[in-house]
C-alpha cells in the first residue's frame, strides 16, 4: 500500500461528496460564462494604468470630440486611488511608481478639475516625492529608468508621457531626459533585429516606431549623424506602422501599447494620421461603461482551452460538455489558427494568440493550451490533424538553442519576454507528447528530440529548493513579485503525464517540485504564491490539481487540508473575487475573472479522479491508469 493510501485515514471522511458538491457548482458556474458561441471571453480587471493612457491618448488627439469619455475616465481615476495615495495596477493592487505617474500625468493633460481629481492629484504627488524622494524631474526619470533597468519597452513610453504633460520640466530639457528609441531600425529587414540587441522586446515594436519619432521630433540631436538618419526614413517607418497595425486598431488588443502609440504620434504632430485614428477608434470602443479600460480586450482563446483541460469534456454528471458543444469548440479554436505570417513578429502560420480578435499575437502557451484542448475535444479528423500538425511545427519552431521555449518567438536574445520560461516549456512538451505519435515519423522524431532538450531545460531552470519560476504570472505578496507556486504547479501538472523515454530524469524534477510545493502550503490550507503568502483560490486550485496528478507521492492529509480550504471558499458567503497574479508587459498586474472558476475546477476533478483511484485499489478491482470511468464519476 502507498503511503499516500497510508495516511487518508477518517479525517476525509465525507470529503469526496464536499468536493463533488463544489465541483458541480463550479462546473455550473463556468458553463454559465460561455457566450453565444459555446466559448468562454471571460473578463480582465480595470486597470488604472490603461486607463490614465487611454484618457492622454484622447486628450492628446482629439479632446473636444473624446470630451465625454475623458471626462469618465479622469472620474474613473478620481474614485479608484490606493488609500494611501497614489495608483496600483488593479483596484486590488497596491500603489505602483509607473500607474502613479500615468495616473498624474493623465490629469494633466486632460486639464482634469473638480475637488475629486485634485484631491486624488495632491495625494499622489505626495505618494510619489515619498517613493522617488521628490516630484524634481531629475528624481522621477531615475526612479523610472532604475525600475526597468536596460529595457527601454516601458521606461521610454512612461517618460514620454510625463513629459508631454509638463512633468519633466520645460521643453529641452525634458525631451533631453527621455531615452531615444532607435525608430529608424524598423526599416531594416527583420531577420537582423536580433543581431542588433535592442532595447525593446520583440512585440514591442509599434511602441519603438511611435515613442521613438516623437523624441526624435520634439528633440532631434543635433550634430548626431543618425538624427538625418531618422528624417530620412520618418516616412517610411509610417507606412511600416500603418501597415502592421490591425484591422480595428488596437496593437496586441492592448490599451496601453495602443494608446501610448497614439499619443506618441498626436505628441510629434501627427494626431490626424490614419494610424493615430484607428488608434483613437480602438479606445473609444473599448472603454468600459464605468469609465474604465482593461488592459487588454480579453484572453478567449487562453480561457477556453484552460477550461476545456480543467473540465472533463464527456462529463456526464450535471452540466456537460456535449458532443455537439465540443464540436463547437473544436471547430472554433480550428477557426482561431492563424494562418499567414505575423506582421511584426515575425510568427509563422499555424500558432495561436491569447485571443481571436485581430490585435492577437502567436505565442507558445496559447498554442500549446489550443492543442490540448484539441487532443481533450476529440474528433481527430484530417482537418484537425492537419491544424495541430502546422501547431506542431510551430512550436517546435520558436524553440530557443537552449531547449526551451519563449513566449511569441525566438529570443532576440537578452530581454526577459524573448527568453525561455519554465512553465512555457512544459506546456510545450506536454502538448508535443500527447501529439506525437499522430504524427508522421519524421516529425515525431523531431518532438522526440525536442522533449528531450526541453527537459533539459528544465533541468537547469529548477531553483535549488525544487521550485520553478514562471514569466507572465506573478504574486503580489511576495519578495521581487514572483510566484514559484503557479510556476512549479505548472511544471508538475505537465509532467506528470509527460511521455518520455527519459522517465528518471522526469521523477527526479517531480520529486523536487513536490517537495517544495507541499512545504509552501500554508496553514489554513490554501497556498498563495509562496511559503507565507495569502492563500488564493487560483494558487491553491493550481497547487491541488497538480500534486492530485502526481499519484502515491503526494501527501494525501496535506491534499484534503487544501480541498477543505478550497471548499469553504466556493461555499463560502463571500461572493468569490479574483486575485491579481497576471502579469502584463513591464510587470502590469491583472487578473481575470474566471481564473478561480478553471482552477478550482482542474483541482477539484484531479483530486476526486485520485481518490477513485484509490478506492479501486484498495478494493483490489484495478491497479492502473486513469479511467474513463473515474474521470465521468469525478
Amino acid at each position: 500500500m502507498t503511503a499516500s493510501l497510508r495516511s487518508s485515514g477518517s479525517g476525509e471522511r465525507g470529503l469526496p461528496e464536499e468536493a463533488r458538491r463544489a465541483l458541480r457548482i463550479v462546473r455550473s458556474h463556468l458553463m454559465d460564462q460561455r457566450n453565444e458561441r459555446g466559448h468562454w471571453r471571460g473578463r480582465l480587471s480595470s486597470s488604472a494604468l490603461s486607463t490614465a493612457v487611454a484618457v492622454s491618448a484622447l486628450s492628446l488627439a482629439d479632446s473636444e470630440r473624446e470630451a465625454g469619455r475623458i471626462e469618465a475616465g479622469v472620474r474613473w481615476l478620481s474614485e479608484h486611488p490606493c488609500a494611501g495615495g497614489g495608483w496600483g495596477d488593479t483596484p486590488e493592487s497596491p500603489a505602483s511608481l509607473s500607474t502613479t505617474l500615468l495616473c498624474l500625468a493623465a490629469l494633466g493633460i486632460s486639464g482634469a478639475a473638480g475637488e475629486g481629481p485634485q484631491n486624488a492629484r495632491a495625494r499622489a504627488e505626495s505618494w510619489v516625492a515619498g517613493k522617488a524622494g521628490g516630484m524634481e524631474p531629475h528624481r522621477l526619470v531615475s526612479a523610472v529608468l532604475h525600475a526597468y533597468g536596460e529595457d527601454r519597452t516601458f521606461s521610454a513610453p512612461i517618460l514620454t508621457t510625463c513629459a508631454l504633460a509638463g512633468m519633466l520640466g520645460p521643453e529641452e530639457e525634458a525631451w533631453r531626459r527621455v531615452p531615444q528609441l532607435p525608430f529608424e531600425l524598423a526599416a531594416l529587414p527583420r531577420r537582423l533585429f536580433g543581431l542588433l540587441r535592442l532595447d525593446v522586446v520583440s512585440y514591442a515594436l509599434p511602441a519603438l516606431i511611435a515613442v521613438g519619432m516623437v523624441r526624435h521630433v520634439r528633440h532631434p540631436a543635433a550634430g548626431d549623424p543618425r538624427t538625418l538618419t531618422r528624417s530620412a526614413v520618418r516616412n517610411r517607418v509610417l507606412r511600416i506602422l500603418r501597415e502592421i497595425q490591425p484591422e480595428n486598431g488596437g496593437f496586441l488588443e492592448a490599451t496601453p501599447l495602443t494608446a501610448f502609440v497614439a499619443l506618441s504620434l498626436s505628441g510629434a504632430g501627427l494626431a490626424g494620421h490614419p494610424v493615430t485614428r484607428k488608434c483613437t477608434d480602438f479606445l473609444t470602443v473599448s472603454q468600459r461603461e464605468d469609465g474604465s479600460w482593461p488592459i487588454d480586450t480579453d484572453l478567449a482563446v487562453w480561457v477556453t482551452t484552460q477550461a476545456v483541460n480543467a473540465l472533463d469534456p464527456a462529463e456526464e454528471e450535471g452540466p456537460s460538455l456535449a458532443s455537439a458543444e465540443r464540436s463547437r469548440l473544436r471547430d472554433w479554436l480550428l477557426e482561431s489558427q492563424t494562418t499567414d505570417f505575423h506582421p511584426y513578429t515575425g510568427a509563422a502560420p499555424g500558432g495561436w494568440a491569447w485571443t481571436d480578435l485581430p490585435g492577437g499575437v502567436p505565442d507558445a502557451d496559447d498554442t500549446s493550451g489550443a492543442l490540448l484542448a484539441l487532443h481533450r475535444l476529440g474528433r481527430e479528423d484530417p482537418e484537425a490533424i492537419r491544424a495541430v500538425e502546422d501547431g506542431i511545427r510551430w512550436l517546435l519552431g520558436v524553440a530557443n538553442a537552449d531547449g526551451g521555449f519563449p513566449t511569441f518567438c525566438r529570443g532576440w536574445g537578452r530581454l526577459p519576454f524573448d527568453r525561455s520560461c519554465p512553465d512555457i516549456t512544459a506546456h510545450a512538451l506536454n502538448a508535443l507528447s500527447v501529439w506525437k505519435e499522430a504524427m508522421p515519423s519524421g516529425l515525431r522524431r523531431e518532438i522526440g528530440k525536442a522533449i528531450e532538450r526541453g527537459l533539459r531545460y528544465l533541468e537547469d531552470s529548477q531553483e535549488r529548493d525544487g521550485a520553478w519560476l514562471p514569466l507572465w504570472f506573478g504574486s503580489q505578496h511576495t519578495d521581487e513579485g514572483t510566484n514559484p507556486t503557479y510556476g512549479t504547479a505548472r511544471v508538475l501538472g505537465s509532467l506528470a503525464s509527460l511521455e518520455t523515454t527519459e522517465p528518471a530524469v522526469v521523477e527526479a524534477l517531480l520529486d523536487g517540485g513536490r517537495a517544495w510545493l507541499e512545504g509552501a502550503q500554508n496553514p489554513d490550507g490554501g497556498w498563495g504564491g509562496g511559503p507565507g503568502a495569502p492563500s488564493s483560490m487560483e494558487e491553491t486550485g493550481l497547487a491541488l490539481g497538480a500534486l492530485s496528478g502526481l499519484g502515491g507521492s503526494a501527501d494525501a492529509a496535506s491534499l484534503a487540508r487544501g480541498i477543505r480550504w478550497l471548499v469553504s471558499r466556493i461555499e463560502g458567503k463571500e461572493p468569490v473575487t479574483p486575485s491579481p497574479i497576471g502579469l502584463y508587459f513591464a510587470s502590469l498586474w491583472y487578473d481575470e475573472a474566471l481564473y478561480p472558476w478553471i482552477f478550482s475546477a482542474w483541482a477539484l476533478r484531479r483530486w476526486l479522479v485520485r481518490r477513485l483511484r484509490e478506492s479501486v485499489e484498495n478494493e483490489g478491482t484495478a491497479t492502473n491508469g486513469e479511467s474513463g470511468c473515474g474521470e465521468r464519476n469525478a
